[in-house]
């Protein structure tokens, strides 16, 4: 007796459907974009504490089980969030630095700090989201703060110096006074931010980068004449 060949072919898993010509995780992934695009702009509009969780929702056109399929809170919304800006930000800063490594540092810094400025403050919105929310949300979103601060401070520290200290106790110093320098930078666009907000005349992204240029040139004057560079 024969077997039909119905009966030979082997089983075939359910087909994944598509919608609009995506599958189950595309929409996903467009999902969890869309949650990510709207929560940038509600919490650059009307701050975190003044967003909710319903208003991501409308805004993205998700509903709230979506947004619970990708998130556990609003805070590891925001978090995922600032890890996506703040991986864009480090990249537009490590290009800049590639482009500019054959000069010196003095005129390696303009590149560098005008990667930096652009990949925050083209988009206003991303420069509420990172340095006008940050702080005070959560030890979450503390930590990772300080991580990015970290991260920042050592890789000012590479361009200023090239290779790490021999001595330990030196390269700590310079890491701390990087880390210090990172501080007054942030300090300095949290202040252009709020400049905007309280209704003074908008100061300019040329205005920005001049003002960081000026003030990390200055501190990598004194740290040279310390250090007897």
């Amino acid at each position: 007796m024969t077997r039909s060949k119905s009966a030979a072919r082997p089983a075939e898993g359910p087909a994944r459907r598509r919608i609009r010509g995506l599958d189950a995780e595309q929409r996903s992934a467009q999902r969890r974009n869309q949650l990510l695009d709207a929560a940038t702009e509600l919490f650059a509009e009307h701050s975190y504490s003044g967003t909710s969780i319903e208003q991501i929702c409308q805004r993205a056109y998700v509903g709230t089980k979506g947004f619970y399929d990708h998130f556990d809170s609003k805070e590891a919304c925001y978090i995922a969030l600032l890890e996506q800006l703040t991986a864009q930000i480090q990249q537009r800063v490590i290009a800049g630095a590639a482009a500019a490594a054959d000069l010196a540092w003095p005129e390696r810094a303009v590149p560098v700090i005008e990667a930096f400025v652009h990949a925050i403050a083209d988009d206003p919105r991303l420069a509420k989201v990172t340095f006008g929310e940050a702080g005070g949300i959560s030890p979450a979103v503390e930590r990772m703060r300080r991580s990015n601060r970290r991260w920042s401070g050592a890789f000012l520290d590479r361009v200023w110096s090239g290779e790490p200290a021999s001595d330990a106790g030196v390269q700590r110093a310079r890491l701390a006074l990087a880390l210090a320098t990172i501080g007054g930078m942030f300090e300095l666009v949290a202040d252009w931010l709020h400049h905007h907000d309280d209704g003074g005349a908008p100061d300019g992204v040329d205005t920005l980068t001049e003002d960081l240029i000026r003030f990390v040139t200055v501190v990598n004057a004194g740290r040279g004449a310390v250090a007897g560079q």
